[in-house]
């Protein structure tokens, strides 16, 4: 009996036990099962996007195109309304500005993004046998990482054939090559040069920051190219003030087929692989333009200035030699004014000689100019003026009497003080702006800037001292006023020194030696007897041990006039010489990095000049020096430079390039960043 309970007793402890270890084991089947599978999800994501402890990786898979209606190069098409689907929400960037359709549309097509669709209408109506094209460009992203889709265009024919066709390059401004970003480039198979007037672009792209342009869905045949800063969105300039580049170069579209290298990166550092891809190449790819705007020669009043008592200023859009002239109505203009330009002479100063005058608060008068007419041409036209003071003379004599009554009162302190007084009030001298630095370049001169108009400078008052072993002695020199540039860019001397504002003392500047520039009170008196006071100033011009020099020569420009410029890191110029025989020139060069560029002077005037669209005339030829220079001290550097030998869209450093390219933050970028950080490799997704 008791064996029988305790066999039995037995076997229910077994049945137990190998019911507890099969629940056990299933439990660790279902907990490995759940490992494994878990680990088969790892690795696919793995595969997808490379494994992260550090909250996984970015989204890099940009947007796909599943399909559009109508589709995508079809051909006969009658709908104006597009619907382009993805397989993923998306978005489009400011799609007025990046997203072009042609032909041209004068009505602007309405263009949104709604989830995973964009729906594109069409205003205009449809020209039959006509190829359309609606280039996003890059203005595509998703919607969460903003991954762009890229260069996509969508096309279609209203006709039974597609044009496929494509013409790219570059547009750059002509006066300092750079790229002009969002200008319109088209094309024209009507030649005449009156087209790009009168008649809207066959085909348009739109330029990217770098200033590249593509016109895709281009016919076969011949045609030529344009680019225009359109103003008022009609694809014709007729406004001067629209940016444009034309080339008399024939445009004739091709295909070929062609091999390129496609590079992955692992990251910006090392490369993934190079794959070679065949593409059909089009041409021409590398067409330039060169952008300018034209001068504004319609003239017309635009306002005048009385800021200062002593002076007003008119001002006008265009200057003209003729100056304008004033009949006073409430003064006597005979020999009122001692009158001052601009170079162009579309700002004109008039400075009242007259106390009397300065003193009246305003000034009634007709003033007699030419303006542009409605058809162009300049004719006489007679308008009445009221000048008002800024600072009229009630206001400007509370201040002088406010100074008279501080100046009593210092002398009344100074009489209960008992210390020696002036009772009569000073003077305040003509406050002139000597401009001289305690080193002097032995290729520059000091300069002297009046505020008023001198009506005399004595020169016999003015005194340069140069020290020799400890002595110092009279040096000489040469004082004048500044040269004025006319309209036409000639330079020319003024005969007298009188009623001037700018002035300069040329002295024989010797390397090391120190001078001592001494002028004496009433040495300049301005045409209202203000007195200049005296005044001292040291100065030592330089060592040519501490200059450079640099020796250029020219190639390939045959003996053209070139004017040929040295640049600072922002692009403006520091020095400029005239080459001679294709040699151009620079001496005392400070130490530092430079940039050069040349301009072809082709009227002979000194300055570079734009381009007029009706004279058939480009504007000045201009070329950078692709590298940067580096002046050193005691160096004398020997450079041979041949403008041509490198395209234009690749001459100017990009250091000095204002218009930088886009850079946007892609997603394999940050994944890249991401993976450095961590120290793990990392594999782009193809």
């Amino acid at each position: 009996m008791l064996l029988q309970r305790y066999s039995k007793n037995k076997q229910n402890r077994q049945y137990i036990y190998m019911n507890r270890m099969k629940g056990i084991n299933r439990r660790l089947f279902n907990q490995l099962y759940i490992v494994v599978i878990l680990a088969v999800v790892a690795g696919i994501v793995s595969c997808a996007r490379m494994g992260n402890p550090d909250g996984g990786w970015y989204d890099e898979t940009p947007p796909k195109v599943l399909g559009a209606t109508p589709a995508d190069r079809g051909t006969n098409v009658t709908s104006k309304n597009i619907r382009i689907q993805f397989d993923e929400f998306i978005k489009i960037e400011n799609a007025s500005e990046n997203v072009i359709v042609s032909p041209p549309q004068l009505e602007t097509p309405e263009i949104k993004a709604s989830g995973k669709y964009i729906d594109v209408k069409l205003i205009d109506s449809l020209k039959p046998n006509t190829t359309y094209t609606v280039d996003f460009s890059d203005a595509i992203s998703d919607n969460n990482e903003g991954n762009p889709l890229g260069n996509y265009t969508y096309s279609f024919s209203t006709g039974s054939d597609i044009d496929t066709m494509e013409v790219s390059g570059y547009v750059l401004q002509a006066e300092n090559l750079e790229p002009v970003k969002g200008i319109l480039v088209g094309l024209y198979a009507n030649m005449a040069d009156s087209a790009f007037q009168k008649l809207p672009m066959l085909r348009v792209s739109r330029t990217d920051s770098r200033g590249h342009f593509v016109v895709k869905g281009v016919k076969p045949g011949q045609y030529r190219i344009y680019a225009l800063q359109d103003m008022d969105g009609n694809y014709t300039f007729n406004q001067k003030s629209e940016m444009i580049a034309f080339s008399h170069d024939m445009i004739t579209p091709s295909v070929k087929e062609d091999v390129r290298q496609d590079t992955t990166w692992t990251d910006s550092l090392h490369i993934a692989a190079i794959d070679r891809v065949q593409y059909h190449h089009y041409m021409p790819d590398d067409v330039v333009l060169k952008a300018f705007t034209e001068v504004l020669t319609d003239r017309y009043y635009i306002k005048n200035e009385r800021q200062n008592p002593d002076r007003f200023t008119l001002f006008f859009s265009y200057g003209n030699a003729q100056l304008p002239q004033i009949h006073g109505l409430n003064f006597n203009e005979k020999d009122a004014f001692i009158i001052n330009t601009t170079v162009k002479q579309d700002t004109i100063t008039y400075w009242l000689k007259d106390t009397a005058l300065v003193n009246q608060d305003t000034l009634r008068m007709e003033m007699t100019y030419l303006m542009t007419d409605s058809l162009g041409k300049l004719v006489s036209q007679t308008e009445p003026l009221e000048i008002l003071s800024k600072q009229p003379y009630a206001k400007r004599m509370r201040e002088k009497q406010k100074e008279i009554a501080d100046w009593k009162k210092k002398i009344e302190k100074a009489k209960k003080k008992g210390e020696p007084f002036d009772s009569i009030m000073p003077l305040k001298p003509l406050a002139m702006d000597i401009k001289v630095s305690a080193q002097l370049d032995p290729d520059k001169n000091i300069r002297f800037i009046s505020p008023t108009p001198l009506e005399m400078v004595d020169t016999t008052k003015i005194h340069l001292y140069s020290k020799h072993d400890s002595l110092w002695y009279k040096a000489p020199f040469l004082f004048r006023q500044l040269a004025k540039r006319a309209t036409d860019g000639t330079m020319i001397q003024p005969d007298s020194l009188r009623h001037g504002l700018k002035y300069e003392l040329i002295g024989e500047w010797r390397p090391n030696i120190e001078y001592s520039l001494e002028v004496d009170s009433a040495a300049f008196v301005d045409i209202y007897g203000n007195i200049s006071g005296k005044s001292k100033n040291g100065f030592k011009v330089k060592s040519n041990d501490e200059y450079s020099t640099l020796l250029v020569t020219l190639q390939g420009m045959d003996s053209l006039n070139m004017v040929v410029q040295l640049l600072d890191s922002g692009d403006k110029v520091v020095k400029e010489v005239k080459a001679n025989n294709g040699q151009a020139e620079f001496f005392y060069l400070s130490p530092g990095e430079y940039y050069m560029r040349l301009f072809v002077d082709s009227n002979n005037n000194g300055v570079w000049d734009t381009g007029k669209y009706d004279e058939d005339r480009q504007a000045e030829e201009v070329y950078y020096y692709p590298q940067k220079l580096e002046c050193r001290a005691k160096w004398d550097i020997t450079q041979t430079w041949n403008p041509k030998s490198t395209v234009l869209y690749r001459q100017k450093p990009a250091e000095i390039t204002k218009q930088k390219t886009d850079k946007k933050r892609t997603v394999q970028h940050r994944n890249a960043e991401r993976a450095r950080k961590l120290g793990k490799q990392y594999i782009p997704r193809i």
